[in-house]
């Protein structure tokens, strides 16, 4: 049976802003921004070039790459990292 071709289709990606203290994850979200992350702050915060300007995301917010090539912040309300 033969497979048909079909075209690459990039569906976007997103991260979730880790919590603060997580640095494995902050240095990951830091590489995959790059120069559209005006201030990474590992207690917590971090400020993202969108199409709008810049976003704030906090911990538990997702940042979305798009399909286009811009960020967005998805916000998800006030985060709680209890244990």
């Amino acid at each position: 049976m033969r497979r048909s071709q079909s075209p690459a289709f990039d569906h976007g990606a997103a991260l979730r802003v880790p919590p603060p203290g997580d640095d494995r994850n902050w240095r990951v979200l830091r590489q995959w921004l790059g120069a559209a992350a005006a201030l990474i702050d590992p207690g917590g915060i971090v400020q993202v070039a969108t199409p709008e300007g810049r976003a704030v995301a906090r911990p538990g917010d997702w940042i979305v790459l798009s399909v286009s090539g811009d960020y967005h912040v998805a916000r998800m309300g006030e985060a709680r990292f209890d244990a």
